[in-house]
């Protein structure tokens, strides 16, 4: 009996093994012959004939930073990001706002980085555009044989865009494989074009992929990384919280969120957009002379702790200053104070999560 026993427990964990291996066998990348559903190449920078679309997102608007400089370790030797890689950044860089297209590519087989690379500044050039920066293997800075995963070494150029887990491309996919893999012959260039309200920025990451597990049957394959920042308003869909309703916040549970103060990325530096918030919060604090709040910044968790602690305490001070010295309000009725990314009220797996989580906190004092 017992040896019926454990015959047919081997049989079981056989069997077992072989469905997880045909899954995972289902899962696996393979060549694409067409483009995923719902993907649409971008009219600025159109793809290589011959190529698919295996991942596709766009955003209505959003902050986009385009490197005009090769990336370089950040001055703080302490400084980690989101995966616990050391923070590489350029010098010059474009802070940028409006719709973001990002697309990535597989191209046919024995097309090269270069030669991909050379067409899309050929494309920008004959819309009128022009080539900001340009760079090519080691000279990006960075880990220069990494795509967007990893943790624990140091940051790559195309995780100074997104990380894996900005991705929404299911394991093992296509889109997963070309963008999570290891690279080889990394190339990249930015650019800007000409269009109706501004500039559109354009950044094309180009690079062959290294993978013999999951991803082996686009081992070899040159994949293309195509990013376009459009010129666009951001909709204004955001009510500005009016005086009364801020008392009545304070009064019922000691706190209000407020989004309707806007600091540039990794500034503190209030923009103009902001003064509609700030003057109904005089108006809080001139229609109660006795009243005390701390202003509390708070961030989303991208970058690194301390980081965050000091980017969340500058824009709190920023808000402070500004209530001081715009509407008259006495500053020893306001304290400041940052808690960065320690006190979320959304997920931050997402860019509407990330934005709920980077607010201003008014808290009663008395």
């Amino acid at each position: 009996m017992r040896a019926f026993k454990t015959i047919a427990q081997i049989l079981f964990w056989a069997v077992l093994a072989l469905m997880l291996a045909g899954r995972l066998a289902a899962a696996d990348a393979t060549v694409p012959t067409a483009d995923i559903e719902g993907a649409a190449d971008n009219h600025l920078a159109k793809r290589y004939e011959g190529s698919f679309i295996v991942s596709y997102e766009k955003l209505a608007f959003t902050d986009f930073s385009v490197p005009l400089s090769p990336l370089k370790l950040s001055a703080d030797p302490d400084a980690r990001d989101a995966m616990n890689n050391r923070v590489f950044a350029p010098d010059k860089k474009a802070e940028v706002e409006g719709a973001l297209t990002r697309i990535a590519y597989v191209l046919p087989a024995e097309r090269s980085p270069l030669e991909v690379l050379r067409n899309y500044q050929d494309v920008i050039e004959a819309a009128g555009g022009e080539i900001l920066f340009e760079c090519k293997k080691e000279e990006c800075g960075g880990a220069a044989d990494r795509s967007s995963s990893g943790g624990g070494g140091d940051m790559s150029l195309t995780m100074y865009s997104f990380h894996e887990s900005d991705l929404k491309d299911a394991a093992f996919s296509n889109g997963a494989c070309a963008l999570t893999s290891g690279i080889n012959d990394q190339r990249y260039f930015s650019a800007k074009a000409p269009q109706d309200g501004g500039d559109a920025y354009v950044t094309v990451q180009t690079y062959t992929m290294t993978d013999d597990l999951y991803c082996k049957e686009l081992n070899g394959r040159t994949v293309a990384v195509v990013q376009v920042l459009e010129p666009k308003a951001r909709d204004k869909k955001m009510v500005v919280v009016e005086a009364a309703k801020m008392a009545d916040s304070l009064s019922a549970t000691g706190s209000i969120s407020l989004y309707g103060i806007f600091f540039d990325t990794d500034k503190a530096d209030i923009k103009p957009e902001s003064e509609p918030t700030l003057k109904e919060i005089s108006t809080l604090l001139a229609n109660d002379p006795d009243m005390a709040v701390i202003v509390v910044g708070h961030t989303d968790n991208q970058g690194a702790f301390d980081y965050n602690l000091d980017l969340s305490s500058r824009r709190a001070q920023a808000v402070k200053a500004a209530l001081v010295s715009k509407f008259g309000i006495d500053g020893a009725r306001l304290t400041a104070a940052g808690a960065g990314m320690m006190a979320p009220v959304a997920s931050n797996d997402d860019d509407a999560g990330r934005a709920k989580n980077r607010r201003v906190v008014l808290v009663k004092l008395n």
